[in-house]
Parts: structure tokens; C-alpha cells; sequence
């Protein structure tokens, strides 16, 4: 067992002159090998000691994905220091307060498009002692420094107090705190959760387990670094394989960097991407838009060569298995003519993207595999590291989160604790070196969390008896119907979404009620098409009914004898539906800084429009509500 900075250093040794970080300088990539980054790590560490770092200290972090992130995350480490990074997402100067302050930290560094937020706080947080700009800036004032000016300080300190500084990075544990990553907070402040240096050591070794990285590999790093997927599955799985990652190059606006994406994936070429549900539909909506561009022709070859593709992967283990063997010429055919292309988008090399977060659409893993770049899915948890199960490309089967890493205990508990059999629902409940340490400062949420030294997901699933784990969603987000029957809704919510083009997003609703309800928002475009295309003739009000009845028919799809109308009991669909103005978002906080649904702070707002979801009234979907919320809509 070894301490990041160890475990950094043997990778540095069997790798030296392998290029680890790449980011864009001008109009060109530029690699930084594993001993040109040791060389700034130690230089950036040193610097912080010589201004006053001590072993424990806290040092935020705030900034963009770029080397200075990696080198400065190692250098705090280096130090026996513990990181904080903290989400570019966070836009309001109190959530970046509550976080330094909780913290206790004593220096951060941030980069020039986010130093602005800390305008009207940085004055108020008594424990902050000094601020590292990774941006040069005109003025300095009293304890601020520029990145650069903290390398040259360590470079003066390493000449005289070089075994200071080895005696320091010698004295860190493995079970040392390595970093603190808050919570989203969505019902309460948010939690501090501790990862130790062995957490993320040993968590990189149980994904490898599963998936393989050569040392030449590439990846383009698309997630934010402080999130716990990038941090593990990227930048500590890549150091450990030798491999490399890039950085998307950042914009002067999150908007310009988020265009940067796909110019970036074409220089690099990557070999994988990390990705979650948002970021994989994005990407499919993309490739559909443009395969429409392309006309009829193209469009019918496209969509044959799906079915096919569908067809001959089945379920990705029973792979050109038994009779679909007979499927493979047709297969080849569909992606030399199409799929080949649609890949040379990605740079042509790439071999998979890893998909993190519980839930992704089947359909989107059978759409990604079926043009050849698999969607591997996995889930985790930042308590967890965050890796506890993934699909490979040795084995998987769509629809799953693949197989547990090893070495891991996981178990399927019901609410008291009891471990059930293959099969059965119940909370999923691990007992591994991955476990955080706990909670920072929040001794009752740790032991709420971790009994016994198992970890409490809180996330519902079953393992089949191939050995395979489902997750359904939250353990604790469970809907009660009036019969007391529980039942996660997100798995509903993602089908619906994910299968109409007229709902943008979906939330279920039912507290021991008669029946469930749901609160949808439209998609404004796809409104907008479908009145052009067929009903442009009718007038205003024939047409508002029209489209209310064509997002309760998408819905409809799931009810027997539909489309859909063997995924998922009948008594859990929604009977009554009403239609929302404004998305979700992490603007309005009714999405969280992971894009994930904040269920009680949805409920709360539209408290008035989910009682009279419960009304005769509203059985009707052309009501007075709903038209007004569509009327509003099409402005």
C-alpha cells in the first residue's frame, strides 16, 4: 500500500518519458511527459512548504481542467496537505463560502475565469490565508501569488531544504486524507466526504480489474476534475497505466468551452472518454442531427444498419452468438459505409467510452455499440471513490452496471439490514479499501452512512445470477403508493425521456396516493417542428390541445398493448400529467451540480400544480393549466 505521492513516482519511474498531461498551447496540443510533470510537481510543492504549508492543512481548489489542476492537486499532496475541490458549477459566491469555511482552508488556488466569484467572500473567511492565481494579473495584493512565482519560490527552496521536502512527502500514510469533495447539498448543507490516499490507490486497482488501459492510450477529459469519476477512472487510473490525458481547452465562457469538445476529440483522438447520461445524449443527438443533414438515403442506410447492429449485439455477451453469426457480413457492410465515418467524428481510434453515473437508457448503450464505440456503464459513488461496478469490454451486458471490482464485498440488504439473494431489490450495501473515511466534521452522517465498516449506498439494485448488478435508483427516493408497494421512479423518468422527442425532462410523483402523477417538460423545438410539418393549418387552440394530447400519447406508449407496454407495472405510471414553462436546472437548483433531480426541492415548488394532479379535472390533459403552461411555451 503507498501514498499518491509514491504511487505517482513508480509510474514516473516505468514511464518517464511518456507523455501523462496534454493541453492546448495556441492552436496545438502539447504533451507534458511523467518526469517533465514530477520536475513541476515537486517544484509546486516545495513552493507551497516555503510559504507555510503544513501537513493537514486544507487547500481549496477551484479552476478549469488544465495541468496546473494535476500539478497543483500533487504538489498540496506532496505536502501531506488535503485538497478541496470545489465544482465550477458552483456559480453562488455562498455555496464557495459554505465549502472554504466548512473546510477550514487555509489557501486556494483558482483560475481567471473563476477567481470573480470570490469577489465578496474572500475578505469574510478568516481561516483563508492566501490565494494562488493559476492567470497572471497586474496587481497582487498582500498574501496572493501568481502559480509561476510559486514554482520559483520552490525551485530556491529545493536547492537548500531539498531533504526537508523528502522528508515531508516520506511521512505521508496511506490512510492519511488525501481530499474533501462536497456534496451536491440538495436537502442540507452539503457533506464533506474524506477520501484517503489508500481510497484512491485502491480504487484504481479494482477498476483496472476490470478495464484495460495500455500506455499509449489517450484521453480527452470532457467531466470536471473535481468530479469523482474524472478524478479516479481518469486521472489516477491514466497515471497508473502509464497512459495520458488531455484537457478540452477552455473558453472564455463554459458555453465556449462546451464547443470546444468536439474540435478537441478530432486533435486528440482519443482512445476513450468518460461520459454520463447527459453528456451520451448529447453526443447521439449530435450524430443524428447530422446523419439527417445527409438526406433519405443516408438516413434509411442508417437506421437499417441500427437494427442490424441491434440484432446481431443483443445484449453485448451473447455477441454474433447462434443464429445472429448469420447477421455478421450485414453487420460489416452497415458500419464500412456508415458507422466507420460517424466514428472518424470521435478521431477514429476510440474503443469505448466508460459510462458513469447509475442509470443510462439501454437504448443509448445499444445505439453507441451498435455504430462500435461501446458504452461501458458503471456505478459509483464519491463515498466510494467511486468505482464499485463496471462493464468491460472482456464482459458485459447491456442494461447493467456490469460486475463488481475486485477485491469488493457487496450485498443486497432489505430496509433491516438483511442481506437478500440474487434477484431481489434492495439497497446496495459494499465493505471495501475504496470506503471513505467519513464525513468531515459530521460524525452522525458517518454513522448513518458506514455500520460496521459497510457502506450504505443508499441506491437500490439486484444482482442476476450471471453475476450482474442493476441499479434502479435511489433506496431513499423511493414513490409509496397508496397500498404501500415502493418503487423507484428515475428508471421510468429515464425511458420517457429518453424515448420521446417531445419531453425534454421527467419527474414522477406519489406519496401513498391513489396513483402516480407526473410534472414534464416539453421540448420547445420539437413542438415547433411537429406544428409545421402537420398541423400548421389548425387554429391556435386546436392546435394546443393537439400537442397536449400528442405528450400524453408519448407517455401512453407505455400502457399495455403499446409500444413499450412490457417495461414497467401499469400501476406505476402516471394517470395525470402536468406540463411545466421552465427546465430543471441547476440555475433554479432543481438539478444538482451532477445534473441529477432534486426531488424535494421539485416537489416544493410545484406543490400547488401536484394537488390538483389529484382532481378530477386534471384527468383531462387539454385543461385550463396545461394550456395556459403551453400557450406559455410556444411565446
Amino acid at each position: 500500500m503507498t501514498a499518491i505521492p509514491q504511487f505517482f513516482e513508480e509510474s514516473v519511474k516505468k514511464y518517464s518519458q511518456n507523455p501523462y498531461l496534454w493541453e492546448k498551447d495556441n492552436d496545438t496540443f502539447k504533451p507534458s511527459t511523467y518526469s517533465e510533470v514530477k520536475e513541476l510537481v515537486s517544484k509546486f510543492g516545495a513552493g507551497l512548504m516555503k510559504i507555510g504549508l503544513k501537513k493537514g492543512d486544507r487547500v481549496a481548489l477551484l479552476s478549469e481542467g488544465r495541468n496546473e489542476w494535476i500539478i497543483g492537486e500533487l504538489g498540496i499532496l506532496y505536502n501531506g496537505a488535503v485538497n478541496v475541490p470545489l465544482s465550477v458549477k458552483l456559480n453562488e459566491p455562498s455555496e464557495i463560502y459554505f465549502r472554504l469555511a466548512h473546510s477550514g482552508s487555509r489557501m486556494l488556488i483558482v483560475s481567471f475565469n473563476q477567481a470573480r466569484k470570490l469577489e465578496t467572500i474572500k475578505d469574510k473567511l478568516p481561516n483563508l490565508e492566501k490565494i494562488i492565481y493559476l492567470d497572471n494579473k497586474e496587481t497582487f495584493e498582500t498574501n496572493e501569488f501568481y502559480f509561476n512565482d510559486i514554482l520559483k519560490l520552490g525551485e530556491d527552496f529545493l536547492k537548500e531544504n531539498y531533504n526537508e521536502f523528502i522528508l515531508r512527502k516520506n511521512s505521508i500514510l496511506p490512510e492519511d486524507f488525501a481530499t474533501i469533495s462536497y456534496t451536491s447539498g440538495t436537502t442540507a448543507d452539503p457533506k464533506g466526504i474524506i477520501l484517503t490516499h489508500r481510497n484512491y490507490t485502491a480504487n484504481v486497482e479494482q477498476a483496472l480489474s476490470l478495464i484495460d488501459l495500455p500506455d499509449n492510450y489517450i484521453s480527452l477529459l470532457i467531466l470536471p476534475l473535481d468530479h469523482s469519476f474524472a478524478h479516479t477512472a481518469c486521472i489516477y487510473a491514466v497515471m497508473k497505466s502509464g497512459a495520458s490525458v488531455a484537457f478540452v481547452q477552455t473558453g472564455k465562457t463554459a458555453m465556449e468551452s462546451l464547443k470546444n469538445i468536439p474540435l478537441n476529440i478530432k486533435e486528440i483522438r482519443p482512445h476513450f472518454l468518460l461520459s454520463v447520461p447527459a453528456l451520451a445524449k448529447n453526443f447521439k443527438k449530435n450524430i443524428e442531427t447530422g446523419i439527417n443533414k445527409k438526406g433519405r438515403i443516408v438516413f434509411w442506410l442508417f437506421n437499417q444498419g441500427l437494427k442490424t447492429s441491434y440484432k446481431y449485439n443483443g445484449a453485448g455477451f451473447d455477441k454474433g452468438k447462434g443464429w445472429k453469426k448469420l447477421l455478421k457480413p450485414l453487420n460489416s457492410f452497415f458500419d464500412f459505409i456508415i458507422f466507420k465515418k460517424i466514428r472518424e467524428n470521435f478521431g477514429g481510434r476510440m474503443k469505448f467510452f466508460v459510462g458513469g453515473g447509475a442509470l443510462l437508457d439501454i437504448e443509448l448503450q445499444r445505439f453507441f455499440y451498435a455504430i462500435g464505440i461501446p458504452m461501458l456503464q458503471g456505478y459509483g459513488l464519491t463515498e466510494a471513490s467511486p468505482v464499485i461496478s463496471a462493464n468491460s469490454l472482456r464482459k458485459h451486458k447491456l442494461g447493467t452496471s456490469g460486475i463488481v471490482v475486485k477485491p469488493l464485498d457487496l450485498i443486497i440488504c432489505d430496509e433491516n439490514g438483511n442481506p437478500l439473494p440474487n434477484g431481489r431489490k434492495g439497497e446496495i450495501v459494499i465493505h471495501g479499501e475504496n470506503v471513505m473515511a467519513g464525513y468531515w466534521q459530521n460524525p452522525e452522517s458517518t454513522e448513518q452512512a458506514i455500520i460496521d465498516g459497510w457502506l450504505h449506498t443508499g441506491d437500490l439494485g439486484y444482482m442476476d445470477e450471471d453475476g450482474f448488478l442493476y441499479v434502479l435508483g435511489r433506496f431513499k427516493s423511493l414513490l409509496i403508493g397508496d397500498d404501500g408497494e415502493k418503487f423507484s421512479p428515475e428508471s421510468i423518468e429515464e425511458a420517457i425521456v429518453g424515448h420521446s422527442a417531445y419531453i425534454d425532462q421527467c419527474m414522477l410523483y406519489n406519496n401513498q396516493d391513489p396513483y402516480t402523477v407526473a410534472l414534464v417538460v416539453p421540448n420547445k423545438d420539437s413542438l415547433k417542428r411537429w406544428i409545421n410539418e402537420k398541423h400548421h393549418h389548425e387554429n391556435n387552440e386546436e392546435i394546443k390541445s393537439l400537442l397536449l394530447k400528442l405528450i400524453e400519447s408519448e407517455i401512453g406508449e407505455y400502457r399495455t398493448g403499446r409500444k413499450y407496454g412490457n417495461m414497467f407495472p401499469q400501476r406505476w405510471l402516471p394517470v395525470s400529467i402536468a406540463i411545466l414553462e421552465e427546465p430543471f436546472s441547476e440555475e433554479n437548483q432543481l438539478l444538482n451540480s451532477t445534473l441529477k433531480l432534486v426531488r424535494g426541492k421539485v416537489t416544493g415548488r410545484y406543490e400547488e400544480k401536484i394537488k390538483f394532479l389529484y382532481t378530477s379535472e386534471s384527468k383531462n390533459i387539454a385543461n385550463a393549466m396545461n394550456l395556459k403552461a403551453i400557450s406559455k411555451i410556444l411565446e
